[in-house]
């Protein structure tokens, strides 16, 4: 995940520091620096709407070291919806107290309050009613075990049962484990959630389908290609191998490309998390994939797309395709089911 940490403060940056150093433990984190306060091995920047413009849409998450209002202010302007805004989290430069802002559930910045008050020993402000009243949120439950949510009004239905103590039913496709007392193995409860690849199943009254995102995408592609060019090909691909955009778990690449517009910009478009592996962890991959002489020698990996898709265990179910400077590839992941999961 890719985070931005935003100090205004020399004792900002302090805390900032603190946190970027956290996150990095498992993910992409860089600390933006004020320019009046500036600090080793930091981004600067002098304008910060202008910063936060273009971090908004490329970042799952972003976290001021600032008064709760600059924040607010900011981030107003850029806000379109709980499925695709980032995470926002607001700490004050004395790290008394971690607040969340913006996308609690989905987002995840719940769970990255928490994360960040764990790492700097601040108080963590959550106001989501599932979340203060100790409650299953099928928000943070489908982010958390990468389920697509089919109908958000089915969501609310159930997050609402569960705040008036109503039990919810559980159907599932898949092995799961530690069921809360929230749930009930009544197939006879007026609301349940139901966990299969058929997202029009109707076991309870009131369902939520939840469809599993097993399918984790490599692709890649010549510096500076033209976007529409790009999202065409990966379309196109996704379409010939019946694969859908809600199935996707996640997007990867080599990091040489992170800063590859056409890339961000098609992740950024359809709300694909998009992940980052250096040559050796791609080298690391496990399975059998194809080979090529002259991608090891550009990019330090012998195949960046099927290597990129089958980082994190998944099975190759489409072989590499290129064309025109482009490549993708697609791996089949595991569906395993938690109830204890959190995203951090």
């Amino acid at each position: 995940m890719r985070f931005a940490v935003i100090s205004l403060t020399a004792n900002g940056a302090k805390i900032a520091s603190e946190i970027v150093s956290a996150l990095n433990e498992k993910h992409d984190a860089l600390h933006y620096c004020f320019h009046k306060y500036p600090v080793e091995n930091v981004e600067i920047f002098e304008d910060l709407q202008q910063l936060v413009n273009e971090l908004f849409y490329v970042c799952d998450g972003l976290i001021f070291v600032s008064a709760v209002g600059i924040a607010v202010r900011k981030i107003a302007p850029l806000m379109r919806s709980k499925l695709t805004d980032p995470a926002v989290v607001a700490i004050d430069e004395e790290g008394q107290f971690a607040v969340s802002l913006l996308s609690g559930h989905i987002g995840g910045a719940n769970a990255l309050t928490e994360f960040i008050a764990e790492k700097t020993g601040a108080i963590p402000v959550i106001t989501t009613a599932t979340d203060t009243g100790g409650k299953f949120s099928p928000d943070s439950f489908a982010v958390a075990n990468n389920l697509h949510i089919c109908d958000m009004n089915a969501a609310k239905e159930i997050a609402a049962a569960v705040l008036n103590s109503e039990k919810i039913g559980i159907s599932s496709d898949f092995p799961y484990m530690n069921l809360t007392s929230d749930f009930t193995a009544d197939c006879n409860a007026q609301y349940g959630i139901c966990i299969s690849e058929t997202k029009d199943k109707r076991p309870f009254r009131h369902t939520l389908n939840l469809v599993p995102k097993s399918i984790s995408v490599g692709f890649g592609c010549k510096k500076n290609t033209d976007y529409e060019m790009f999202e065409n090909f990966v379309l196109d691909n996704l379409k010939r191998n019946n694969i859908n955009l809600t199935q996707v778990r996640f997007a990867a690449t080599i990091d040489i490309k992170k800063n590859e517009a056409a890339i961000l910009r098609f992740c950024r478009k359809y709300s694909i998390r998009l992940k980052f592996y250096t040559a050796e962890q791609l080298m690391n991959a496990e399975g059998e994939f194809s080979a090529s002489e002259f991608v090891q020698e550009t990019t330090g990996a012998d195949n960046v797309c099927e290597r990129s898709a089958a980082m994190e265990g998944g099975i190759i179910i489409v072989p590499k395709y290129s064309e025109s400077g482009m490549t993708f590839a697609a791996a089949l992941n595991k569906t395993d089911i938690d109830f204890e999961r959190r995203i951090f």
